[in-house]
């Protein structure tokens, strides 16, 4: 790019140099700054009219306002949309944009560079582009948890030096020191704003009277709900039956969480009934109780009005307690397919991390997606997670008994239905113990609960011969190691080519005991052996 200028006598050339910004905005090409990628991602604006709720559309028109009203020579507020549902977030931005006619482009916290060099000129590529596309430039701090001081600082750094439009992302509220702020909490639409969206995608009709249902059990947001309302009637696109098609719209709203979910947690298919489970009949009924409460939740917190004092203790805890192979897994798949919800297992090893924050980050992602799903959440072995909290004598100590208070925090606002398994009571920390709606016990089967296991440990369609239940309910074991002895005992008729009988259950049973280092006893295997 040369400028050419007349001298006397002759043209003379001079080079003019300039940014190939700058040169595209005065030329009318419309693209970013090529030293901003990997930095600023503009967000790209939807055709048509945003889904928006009315309270997110309230403070989207508060931002609006905030930002037109301000003087003309002063930089405007920088807003805070503070919450845990960065979707309801990102929506309000854009709907203030919309509003104000300016475009959005994000840069995540984490991408952020920590050398005060980089950051200066990041911080004047940011305010430029600002200035040329006219761009409120949002600041993503939603996975950003804060324990890495530098970074934090880069944060700071950039929100200050920036003079123009700037919004901030954030769980909690971060004070800001050299301009004002304007810090807005954002929630997800609310179970009838959620009901009110059903309905016009569906039609009052269609829903079948589960728009309730849907709206309590799955907290999925605009986006979410529009999603699960395609998939679901591009399954049933040439059926008219209601039911079907609120089958459907159950089924997709389920999917809708699992891709984040399966990241984070073990999914468990749930096949299991009623009829698997032995159990005490008051055990049974306790179950069951948990079931019809996790189903009319939004009966009761919603129309009846339970619900309208406080967030919090609105989801259902429930302990579950006995010893190892007793059926408390069992009892999760049940309610799991009683409900026809997504059941995920906990691992411990993937939540739990040594690094500070790390351990309180992976259960919050954890609580978050299964909240969007309705999951149930099972955590297996939770005195070691859910343990006593124990006299701080260190900063170990400190930051495990952090972790504590925050699973106390997240389980009282859970939504959700979460079972915890332990074989230990004593070890669960009391302040859980307050908290939790049900406790159900497992006892080790008695021989009659025992011959009733081995009556069931078999399908009707397996091959048997000679199978005598009450004879093998001597053997002193429950119903997990019964199963086990059931299928080896299976395996080992299948490669004999015979049906099912006592000899390869007894086979079964050596083996299973030498795993368990148990003596199998004459009294255990008298007259059968």
């Amino acid at each position: 790019w040369r400028l050419v200028e007349p001298g006397p006598g002759s043209l003379t050339t001079s080079p003019l140099r300039i940014d190939e910004r700058v040169l595209h905005y005065l030329v009318g090409v419309d693209a970013t700054d090529d030293r901003l990628a990997g930095y600023l991602e503009p967000v790209l604006p939807r055709p048509g009219e945003l889904d928006v709720v009315p309270t997110h559309e309230h403070l989207a028109q508060r931002i609006a306002r905030t930002w037109s009203d301000r003087p003309a020579n002063g930089p405007p507020s920088i807003v805070e949309l503070c919450g845990p549902h960065g979707p309801s977030k990102r929506l309000v931005a854009e709907v203030a944009a919309h509003l104000l006619g300016l475009r959005l482009a994000t840069i995540r916290a984490e991408s952020l560079p920590v050398d005060p060099r980089e950051l200066e000129a990041l911080i004047r590529l940011c305010e430029r582009e600002a200035a040329l596309a006219g761009t409120i430039i949002v600041v993503d701090c939603d996975d950003f948890d804060g324990h890495d001081a530098p970074r934090d600082a880069a944060v700071s750094q950039l929100v200050e030096g920036l003079s123009s439009a700037v919004m901030l992302l954030v769980r909690e509220r971060r004070p800001t020191r050299g301009r004002s702020m304007l810090a807005i909490d954002v929630d997800k639409p609310t179970p009838s704003e959620q009901l009110a969206v059903w309905r016009s995608l569906i039609g009052p009709e269609r829903l079948n009277g589960q728009g309730d249902r849907l709206a309590s059990q799955f907290d999925l947001g605009i986006r979410g709900i529009r999603e699960a309302t395609v998939d679901a009637l591009t399954q049933v696109a040439r059926i008219d039956d209601p039911s079907a098609i609120a089958d459907a719209l159950w089924d997709a709203c389920r999917a809708q969480a699992r891709p984040r979910m399966d990241d984070l947690a073990q999914r468990v298919k749930a096949n299991a009934g009623w009829a698997d489970l032995v159990l005490p009949e008051g055990n049974l009924h306790a179950l069951r109780e948990l079931a019809m409460q996790v189903r009319h939740r939004a009966l009761v917190y919603d129309r009846w009005g339970f619900g309208a004092t406080s967030a919090r203790g609105l989801g259902i805890a429930a302990l579950f307690v006995g010893a190892s192979g007793t059926g408390k897994t069992l009892a999760a798949e049940v309610l799991a397919n009683e409900l026809r919800l997504d059941l995920y297992r906990i691992d411990l090893s993937q939540v739990v991390n040594k690094y500070i924050g790390e351990t309180e980050k992976n259960l919050r992602r954890v609580f978050d997606a299964a909240e969007d799903g309705g999951a149930i959440l099972l955590f297996d072995e939770a005195d070691a997670l859910f343990g006593k909290r124990s006299e701080v004598k260190d900063s170990h100590d400190r930051y495990a008994n952090i972790e504590v208070g925050y699973l106390l925090q997240r389980m009282e606002a859970y939504r959700g239905l979460a079972i915890l398994t332990t074989n230990l009571k004593e070890g669960i920390d009391a302040a859980f113990l307050r908290r939790i709606r049900f406790t159900v016990h497992f006892p080790f089967p008695d021989p009659a609960a025992r011959a009733d296991i081995w009556r069931r440990a078999f399908p009707p369609s397996a091959p048997t011969e000679g199978i005598d239940p009450d004879r093998l309910a001597r053997l002193n074991v429950p119903g997990g190691n019964i199963r086990n002895i059931a299928l080896n005992a299976a395996f080992l008729a299948a490669d004999a080519g015979r049906p099912i009988g006592m000899a390869e259950v007894l086979r079964a049973t050596r083996t299973e005991y030498a795993k368990l280092e148990r003596t199998l006893t004459d009294a255990e295997v008298a007259e059968w052996a």
